[in-house]
């Protein structure tokens, strides 16, 4: 699925009114992951599946907007940055591992527009 919306997250600070919102417009339930630093990021399901993430804007970094975060499948994330910088674009955080799901990177295109690359285990 190289170059598929792979996932969305959405960065909020207050993630129980969020949960509260897509869980009323959509029918989300919603499932904790501790995250290694502290926090909680929740995993939205719909039918028993994972769709989205929601984490605290203070969970993703300092000075993080509200916002909706996409990735974007990579088949090797390591070779999409490669072919990031080739094509004028910057790596933002540089690929790493999170257990059970994959490796991640999160890059910016050559407008400054960033997003995430994601290779699923």
């Amino acid at each position: 699925m190289h170059g598929h919306v792979d996932w969305s997250e959405l960065l909020t600070p207050d993630p129980e009114a969020a949960k509260k919102f897509y869980g009323d417009v959509f029918g989300w339930t919603f499932s904790p992951m501790p995250m290694p630093q502290g926090g909680v990021y929740w995993v939205a399901m719909a039918s028993e599946k994972p769709v989205a993430g929601i984490m605290a804007t203070t969970d993703a970094g300092p000075d993080t907007p509200p916002q909706w975060f996409t990735y974007l499948a990579a088949e090797d994330v390591d070779a999409g940055c490669d072919a990031i910088r080739a094509a004028g674009g910057t790596i933002v955080q540089p690929p790493w591992d999170i257990p059970y799901v994959g490796r991640i990177a999160i890059v910016m295109d050559a407008q400054n527009i960033v997003f995430g690359l994601m290779a699923r285990i």
